[in-house]
């Protein structure tokens, strides 16, 4: 008995170059004339012109395009297509997967750190929000059981992200939780936690479940959620207009940008109405064509904000770093790894704390990597090969020091500069290990 290896190999590589190149380039149409086979490209030095026949350019080689034609297909790609929706969707996971965990791994604890036993009592809490302004649902009515249906809310939201189940309505409620659990204590978070409340934001602006989501495949049935709209439009004018959400949802702010959260979850809530009644009734007239490319440019403007957030992020990490004189002379590493609070296997931490030359190496190597990653960039081979490290790095971090949801979110950051080539070889993959393999007598 042996098993078809060969042909589910070709298969995978078939299906990698396929979604690799409708991802990367678009298509190319070539004109077919006499002498010429439908679909074999034309090559260089071959005359477009099927009259003129095969042979070397008259005169001088034709130029590249212009600056006004190159700003053109860069606006006709920036407006018509979803680009990285594949480092999107892999940032949709992550990031649900992160949030998923933390509230799992919280649960038994999760009175003490947000609910009626935390040591941050909710006047405190509330004293603290009417300066900053900050969002949560937490104050509006109190108590445990709403405490208990918040905190629950937030775990089936996370479900819904990591499978991209009705992402439009699954992110709000996603950013909705996350705001409202950290807003009610600020004193818990970490780096980690600070990264997942910025992408729980960004992740509203983009359209993350274009591939690797039940919406994709909803997407091919037809089946809408018109039910779902109607429900979470009456719960927000129930809470807009039924007086116990304070200043959560006001109009307008007192600081920068002057924009309260109504208009943000009314907006979104009418343009997903839009969309919905345009894709039913003119799917292929022009105000649904004017809404994609609204949609795409908001999904580009969105992963670009990613994609600078992350940059910022290492790029000041690595130079406070280059001030510390702890960091100068390469024993930074040695003391948390010398704490109880950042030593979850006390052997290993000591194993590794008593090396000095692999100390000095460790933190001299975080400083490197931080302050060059953004010049990476450059270079896509160096930039993949310094994710490859990055990546060890925060495993690392999570194994010694104890930060697990810290270095899952800088993981899932990193992912929107991931290259689809490898994303789609690795996606390959996995259909490979699901299909059934058929054996050979």
């Amino acid at each position: 008995m042996s098993e078809v290896s060969p042909e589910t190999s070709v298969q995978a590589s078939a299906e990698v170059s396929a979604e690799a190149s409708a991802e990367v380039s678009p298509e190319v149409s070539q004109p077919v004339g006499p002498g010429r086979l439908e679909g074999i490209p034309r090559q260089v030095g071959q005359s477009a012109d099927p009259g003129v026949g095969v042979g070397p350019w008259p005169g001088p080689a034709p130029r590249g395009p212009g600056p006004a034609e190159s700003a053109a297909r860069a606006m006709a790609a920036f407006t018509g297509r979803v680009l990285g929706r594949h480092q999107a969707a892999v940032v949709r996971i992550g990031f649900g997967l992160v949030w998923l965990a933390y509230l799992l791994r919280e649960w038994p604890n999760r009175r003490v750190l947000y609910g009626d036993r935390s040591p941050w009592s909710m006047d405190l809490a509330e004293r603290l929000l009417s300066d900053n302004g900050a969002f949560t649902v937490l104050p509006w009515f109190g108590g445990r059981p709403w405490f208990e249906l918040v905190y629950h809310l937030a775990v089936l939201a996370a479900v819904a992200v990591v499978l991209g189940w009705r992402t439009r309505a699954s992110t709000v409620l996603f950013l909705v939780t996350v705001l409202s659990l950290q807003n009610r204590n600020v004193f818990l978070g970490d780096g980690g936690d600070n990264v997942v409340h910025l992408m729980a934001v960004y992740l509203v602006f983009t359209r993350c479940a274009e591939v690797w989501s039940l919406d994709a495949r909803r997407a091919r049935s037809g089946r809408g959620g018109v039910v779902l709209w109607s429900v979470l439009g009456a719960v927000l004018a129930a809470c807009q207009f039924g007086g116990f959400a304070g200043e959560s949802l006001t109009w307008t702010a007192r600081a920068f940008p002057y924009v309260g959260w109504a208009p943000l979850f009314w907006g979104l809530w009418v343009v997903a109405g839009l969309w919905w009644t345009l894709g039913r009734l003119r799917p292929d007239g022009e105000p649904r064509a004017v809404l994609d490319a609204l949609a795409n440019m908001v999904h580009n403007c969105a992963m670009l904000v990613i994609a600078v957030e992350v940059v910022l992020i290492y790029a000041t990490a690595g130079w406070y770093k280059v001030q510390g004189s702890r960091w100068q002379d390469g024993t930074a590493l040695y003391y948390p790894l010398h704490l109880d609070y950042f030593t979850p296997w006390p052997g290993l931490s000591a194993l590794v704390g008593s090396a000095l030359l692999p100390v000095f190496l460790i933190s001299y190597g975080t400083v490197i990597v931080q302050v060059a990653f953004p010049f990476t960039l450059l270079n896509r081979r160096v930039k993949n090969v310094l994710l490859a490290v990055m990546t060890a790095e925060h495993l690392g971090i999570a194994l010694l020091l104890g930060l697990p949801v810290f270095s899952l979110a800088m993981i899932a950051a990193d992912a929107v500069f991931l290259p689809t080539g490898a994303l789609l070889w690795l996606a390959a993959r996995l259909r490979r290990i699901r299909r059934p393999r058929v054996p050979v007598a």
